[in-house]
């Protein structure tokens, strides 16, 4: 397998994801794929893992994940990059990786080994080839952390998804522990999120079948991902573009019903000028530096950074 070709026996390899299940997931299983072929794993996350679901999903696998920095990076010399690509994050452009694996749009980039399958549902669907191409049974801890993986990311294979997403989910559901599966995906909420809900509520705009929110300064950008998938379930309710402010950055929050639409396009085209921004067909996001985008005066004000957010995405329509 061209995969391992690019390990030896007394590799220090530092494996690095911007947490969420595939990423876990995918982590965990390129961690056991190196089990006794390399001298050490270690797993590491850009970001904070604070989502309920994430946090149970590391407790219940057993997962250890790191703090990224740089201190940590200097002690490893081969360096993997699961669900995500080197244009995806400040980070991860600045490493040169000997194995990038991941579904998300080609960025075009190139470093070692790369497996991009953009047609994929799930990172952890690839991620269960390669363990049965190596023959290699997961646990039912790995099995149940890909499998949920998976449900997560084709959101119950109502998203765009392959046969190979289905097979690999087919597999896992024989090893997991439904118990575990179903403690994973009821831990979705904190009682401290409630308050951004509340206050998305309070004053959407609707236009047609597009529901907007800006809920402000928000601890983490993920309250605005559970958001934006709560806003998809309210009836006659197309796209759901939810937003906020952590620390710097204005994030915003796509997503759709995938009917003749596409989340990615709409978002790089409204915010490609002022920061990172793409996504799926039906789900994307886009990060920007508020002072940069020259909005920092409104920042502060909800009503008018939500005008400001909806004239950019509507004129791009």
């Amino acid at each position: 397998m061209a995969f391992f070709s690019r390990f030896h026996r007394d590799d220090q390899v530092l494996i690095l994801i911007n947490a969420d299940p595939d990423a876990i997931a995918s982590a965990a299983a390129v961690k056991r794929l190196l089990w006794r072929r390399v001298n050490h794993v270690t797993i590491a996350s850009i970001n904070v893992i604070k989502r309920p679901d994430n946090l149970t999903m590391v407790r219940y696998m057993k997962t250890d994940i790191k703090p990224c920095s740089h201190a940590l990076m200097e002690k490893f010399n081969r360096f993997v990059l699961v669900d995500s690509q080197p244009h995806h994050s400040d980070v991860f452009e600045k490493i040169n990786f000997d194995v990038v694996i991941d579904h998300h749009p080609d960025g075009g980039r190139r470093d070692g080994f790369t497996d991009i399958r953009p047609e994929y549902g799930a990172t952890a669907s690839m991620m269960t080839e390669y363990l049965r191409g190596a023959h290699i049974k997961p646990s039912v801890r790995l099995a149940t952390g890909l499998l949920y993986a998976i449900k997560t990311d084709t959101n119950n294979f109502e998203r765009k998804t392959q046969m190979e997403d289905v097979r690999s989910f087919q597999y896992l559901y024989r090893l997991c522990n439904v118990h575990m599966l179903q403690k994973l995906e009821q831990a979705e909420l904190k009682p401290s999120f409630l308050k951004y809900f509340q206050k998305a509520l309070k004053n959407p705009h609707i236009k047609r079948s597009r529901m907007y929110t800006h809920v402000g300064i928000v601890p983490t950008p993920d309250i605005l991902v559970l958001i934006a998938d709560f806003f998809m379930k309210v009836d006659a309710v197309s796209w759901s573009i939810v937003s906020g402010i952590y620390g710097k950055k204005l994030v915003v929050i796509f997503r759709n019903d995938g009917v003749r639409k596409n989340a990615g396009r709409l978002a790089e085209t409204s915010f490609g000028r002022y920061g990172s921004a793409g996504g799926h067909k039906d789900m994307a996001r886009a990060e920007m530096v508020v002072a940069e985008c020259g909005i920092d005066a409104i920042s502060q004000d909800d009503e008018k950074m939500q005008r400001w957010i909806i004239q950019q995405v509507e004129k791009r329509r």
